[in-house]
């Protein structure tokens, strides 16, 4: 009772980013995965001990490995809500 009378039961509270605001934490997590597994590569080709060149290879195969894995976890997410999409409208 305290909790109801401390803040209401009336009070509605709306969705914390707009779409926008979203939109750009989205890319802006995308970005940062690529660039999370990029410096994996690099670095990892650095703790062997490799030159410049091994190094470089390194982020540059981290960037390509990344996309695709961004790849892959986008395609699983949109397929993950689909089915859920569906499932949802079968109840209705």
């Amino acid at each position: 009772m305290k909790y109801d009378a401390m803040y209401g039961s009336s009070v509605m509270v709306g969705p914390s980013m707009t779409d926008d605001e979203r939109t750009i934490a989205g890319r802006n997590l995308k970005i940062g995965f690529i660039a999370l597994v990029s410096a994996s590569g690099g670095l990892t080709a650095l703790q062997a001990g490799g030159g410049i060149g091994i190094i470089a290879a390194g982020f540059v195969g981290g960037l390509a490995l990344g996309s695709v894995l961004l790849w892959f976890l986008v395609q699983w997410w949109q397929s993950l809500f689909s089915k859920t999409e569906r499932r949802e409208t079968r109840r209705s």
